[in-house]
């Protein structure tokens, strides 16, 4: 009956040693994929770079359209300051 219960208590440790090693296991993968993507900086450079790029591709393009913008207003102004100087109703 002692040999059932040693085997048994046996069987229970050797369990919990497997299961502290799992747990071991799946917190070492989880600190190396933390590290790899703190510490990946070429990964970051390049999104970085590859953000930047966007973003001044589209200021480009604002400034396209903001000047556009200034050239209508500006002409449009200058026929209706036209228009107002020539006006019989000034």
């Amino acid at each position: 009956m002692t040999q059932i219960e040693q085997d048994t208590f046996e069987m229970q440790v050797r369990a919990a040693y497997i299961v502290r090693a799992g747990e071991s296991l799946i917190k070492l993968v989880s600190d190396i994929k933390q590290y790899l993507i703190l510490n990946d900086f070429s990964s970051v450079n390049e999104a970085i770079t590859q953000n930047s790029k966007l973003f001044r591709t589209k200021q480009q393009e604002c400034d396209q359209k903001i000047m556009s913008l200034r050239d209508d207003i500006a002409a449009d102004l200058y026929d209706l300051e036209d228009e107002y100087f020539t006006s019989i109703f000034k």
